[in-house]
């Protein structure tokens, strides 16, 4: 019984709030949504050059997300972490 409710808590911890399910992951200049909440930036070296990756966390769900803004990655963008 105990490994059903462990197994039912980390479903739960996974569910995605409609408006997380909605954005498009990772794909730059993709809109997030308005509950997120923006937290700290940090900047990463990805082949000779820096980018900006900003931590967000939405008021609804909790879901953890990461916006990493890479001009030269079309393929950069929203990233669940964490999870």
């Amino acid at each position: 019984m105990t490994q059903d409710l462990n197994r039912q808590n980390e479903l739960k911890k996974m569910a995605l709030c409609d408006s997380c399910a909605g954005i498009q992951r990772n794909w730059r200049k993709a809109p997030g949504h308005p509950e997120l909440v923006q937290g700290n930036n940090r900047q990463e070296k990805r082949g000779g050059h820096l980018v900006a990756i900003t931590q967000y966390r939405c008021d609804r769900c909790g879901t953890p997300w990461e916006y990493e803004n890479d001009k030269v990655n079309l393929h950069a963008g929203w990233s669940v972490v964490g999870r």
